[in-house]
């Protein structure tokens, strides 16, 4: 049974090597300090580290007749 998607877009910010200095920035064990948004060969997937986007708001004041209409 396969929990998350086989295809992870790999970044340094959620690496099983990696521990998160600022939101620019991580603290490697194979490469030291690197962007965040960087990777590498070693790149081993964490999801806990991983924040999913939110939600979209909905706003029902921006729909308007024709947005229902066929």
């Amino acid at each position: 049974m396969t929990l998350f998607r086989k295809s992870i877009e790999p970044r340094c910010a959620y690496c099983q090597r990696g521990s998160s200095l600022n939101e620019l920035q991580v603290a490697c064990l194979k490469k030291g300090v690197v962007p965040a948004g960087g990777h590498c060969s070693a790149f081993a997937y964490d999801p806990f580290k991983r924040v999913p986007p939110r939600p979209a708001v909905f706003d029902p004041g921006r729909l308007k007749d024709e947005d229902f209409s066929l």
